[in-house]
């Protein structure tokens, strides 16, 4: 466990690092000289994009000439708005706000290092989600106390009783099974513990580079009709998931909060008097990964760890979530589908390429994998599966709802004078806000 500690660290970081180097923009240079002139609000800020490209309100920019006083600002492709207008919404609400257009500090040196390294944003993105999570489980362990933690064990206990009025109480036959075979169940226990984080940081990596960075993406967006807009698409495609993830986040933090629910393997815990515990202990599961055998990890042992957050299973809607986008992701049309000659009424059929059979079936192994380990570790029930599928669900269709806080986001890069480089939206200007 000492090793792990320092091991665990350690792979999130070389993850980060690596996703970070390998979706760097090679056009985009640190040490780039730009023209100086003035913010929104009194703050120098560069002139000139590396692509020679500008989206300019001429209403709101005028600047003066050396011999004439004030100039037409359309002579002025480069000056950039001092404002932005932005919409928040909910539901058929709309209403829109005025915020700092932090391009004005796109020539700062932090942004032309993020501008160089783009991913660093993401990875800020995935280190805010995942510690704030982090942060309100462990304000919410700190105020637990014995009555909630006896409150989860009877929630545990209407779940046992729920599936096994459905039918669908199989969690302690498939452990029995795994239990029988120690290599099975010593990498049972180790994907559990070690898969979860790590494979979606490596997901996230590589979904960017699929989407924004790969010269692919570029080609893909050339063969479809034309649209280079397709290219967005796949950038608005990254972007969605990754505010599906902290929407799941939110979702389940706040189900942990209200509804805390024992994990099967709290349930044989000796320590436990009374009929309550009897019960408990009657079932027979088995802490397979906190064993003296087992893995567990410090994401799982520390002791601000909420144990009692089982419903929803954020392992398997992670899973399911990452899994679906790799089996429907968009291909290069030459790789979607093989041509198997003619019928004999003169009809081509056309059969999955190999890239598309390899996205299915990763796509459908990953979440299978997850909801193996997470019954057979009893460090999940069912219903926390099925839970776990739901909220996924929920926060595919709600995400968008965190866009309202782009406003926020604004007003935080400038007081950090820093622009947030945006590589489609700057490569196609006429992109229209409904595609992005």
């Amino acid at each position: 466990m000492a090793v792990n500690a320092f091991l665990e660290p350690f792979i999130v970081i070389s993850l980060l690092t690596g996703g970070t180097i390998i979706n760097r923009n090679q056009r985009a240079s640190i040490s780039a000289s730009f023209p100086r002139s003035r913010g929104p609000f009194g703050d120098p800020f560069d002139q000139r994009l590396e692509r020679g490209l500008s989206r300019t309100d001429p209403s709101q920019a005028l600047y003066k000439s050396s011999d004439s006083g004030l100039i037409s600002p359309s002579l002025l492709p480069d000056v950039e708005s001092r404002w932005r207008r932005r919409e928040v919404a909910f539901l058929s609400w709309r209403k829109g706000v005025t915020c700092p257009n932090t391009r004005v500090y796109r020539g700062t040196l932090l942004s032309r290092l993020l501008r160089r390294f783009p991913f660093l944003v993401e990875a800020w993105y995935w280190a805010l989600i995942y510690w704030v999570y982090q942060l309100g489980r462990a304000v919410t362990v700190v105020r637990f106390d014995q009555h909630t933690v006896d409150v989860a064990r009877n929630h545990a206990f209407d779940l046992i009783r729920l599936e096994k009025a459905w039918g669908i109480f199989w969690e302690l036959q498939l452990q029995a099974r795994v239990l029988k075979h120690a290599t099975l169940l010593s990498y049972t226990n180790w994907i559990y513990s070690y898969i979860h984080i790590p494979a979606t940081i490596s997901f996230l990596a590589w979904l960017y580079y699929h989407t924004i960075t790969s010269p692919s993406a570029v080609v893909w967006s050339d063969h479809v009709e034309r649209r280079p807009h397709k290219v967005l698409r796949g950038a608005s495609l990254y972007e969605a998931r990754r505010r599906t993830m902290a929407m799941c986040n939110l979702i389940a933090f706040t189900i942990f909060t209200t509804w805390p629910c024992m994990p099967p393997r709290l349930l044989s815990d000796p320590n436990v008097t009374g009929s309550d515990g009897d019960l408990a202990r009657s079932y027979g599961f088995v802490d397979t990964v906190h064993g003296a055998s087992g893995s567990g990890s410090v994401w799982t042992t520390n002791k601000f760890c909420n144990q009692w957050a089982a419903m929803p299973s954020l392992h398997f809607g992670y899973s399911l979530l990452i899994g679906l986008t790799i089996m429907t992701l968009p291909l290069n049309p030459n790789s979607i589908s093989t041509s198997t000659g003619k019928t004999k009424r003169g009809v081509c059929t056309k059969l999955p390429s190999w890239r598309r059979c390899l996205c299915i079936t990763c796509g459908v192994l990953y979440p299978a994998i997850i909801l193996f380990a997470v019954i057979a570790t009893a460090n999940h029930f069912i219903l926390d599966v099925v839970a776990g599928a739901i909220v996924c669900k929920l926060a595919w269709v709600s995400n968008r709802l965190l866009l309202n806080l782009l406003p926020l986001e604004d007003y935080f890069l400038w007081l950090l004078r820093i622009h947030k480089p945006d590589e489609e939206a700057e490569a196609w200007p006429e992109l229209d806000e409904a595609d992005r």
